[in-house]
């Protein structure tokens, strides 16, 4: 017989700021929807780091996301948990509450930079 490992005392609650939770996920792929049916998204992808989940966004089959919706881990303050980064990694909006940033943002005015 191999041999099995027991986990006890598994965190979930780290697990799951690790990652966009399920309310986050909804609002971003709302938005995303939107701006698809807009023409002006055409691709997005995940990337995750120690410090950061991000939500990229294509413009184009690109090597580089013409814009990043940004999950700070460990912010330094407090209005920094979520961000907007354009594709040179300028901050383009920060705020606290996911939704509020994405409400706010005119999507439509916020130049895609080629």
């Amino acid at each position: 017989m191999r041999h099995i490992k027991l986990i006890v005392n598994n965190d979930l609650k780290n697990e799951k700021e690790k990652f966009f939770v399920k309310k986050e996920l909804k609002c971003i792929l709302d938005l995303y929807a939107k701006m698809v049916s807009n023409g002006t998204w055409k691709d997005y992808s995940f990337s995750s780091g120690s410090k950061e989940i991000s939500f990229d966004v294509y413009q184009r089959a690109s090597d580089q996301p013409v814009l990043r919706i940004l999950k700070n881990l460990k912010p330094s303050y407090y209005n920094e948990k979520f961000l907007i980064k354009d594709k040179n990694g300028n901050i383009l909006k920060k705020s606290e509450n996911l939704n509020q940033l994405i409400d706010k943002t005119n999507w439509n005015n916020l130049r895609l930079v080629k």
